[in-house]
C-alpha cells in the first residue's frame, strides 16, 4: 500500500473505527441487557403509538447497529487489503439509516435532548458517506 493512499483515507478511515466502536458496543449493549433496554424502551414509548411495537422495534435497531458495526470494521481491514472504502461507504448508509431510526423514536416519545445527541453521529455518517461514495466524480 502506498503511503499517499493511505494518508488521503486517513479521515475514512479513523472515522471508519469510530463508527466500528459505537454501533458494536450499542448493538451489543443491547443483546446482553436486552431485559433492561426493553423495559426501558416499554416505559419510553408507554404513551405513543409505538407501545405495542417495542420488542421488533428493539430487535431491528440491534441487528442494524451490529451490522453498522461489523461492516465498519470489515470495511477497514478491506481498504488495508484492497485499497478500497466500499464497505466503509455501505457501512455509513446503513449506520445513517440507524441513527434516522433512532431520531424517529426520540422525536415520538418527546425525548428531545436524547434525539439532539443523536445529530453529531448523523453528521459522522454523512461525512463517512461522502468521503468514501465509489459514485462521486473525481
Amino acid at each position: 500500500m502506498e503511503i499517499e493512499i493511505l494518508g488521503r483515507n486517513l479521515p475514512a478511515l479513523f472515522g471508519a473505527l469510530l463508527v466500528a466502536i459505537l454501533f458494536i458496543q450499542s448493538g451489543l449493549d443491547k443483546v446482553f441487557d436486552w431485559k433492561g433496554n426493553l423495559e426501558w424502551l416499554t416505559g419510553h414509548f408507554s404513551k405513543t403509538f409505538l407501545r405495542g411495537t417495542v420488542p421488533p422495534m428493539l430487535g431491528t435497531i440491534t441487528l442494524m447497529e451490529l451490522m453498522t458495526g461489523f461492516l465498519s470494521a470489515v470495511g477497514f481491514v478491506y481498504f488495508i487489503i484492497a485499497n478500497s472504502t466500499v464497505l466503509i461507504f455501505y457501512a455509513s448508509i446503513l449506520g445513517a439509516a440507524s441513527i434516522v431510526a433512532l431520531f424517529f423514536g426520540q422525536r415520538v416519545a418527546k425525548d428531545y435532548a436524547g434525539a439532539a445527541v443523536l445529530i453529531p453521529y448523523f453528521i459522522l455518517l454523512i461525512v463517512l458517506m461522502y468521503l468514501t461514495n465509489p459514485f462521486q466524480k473525481v
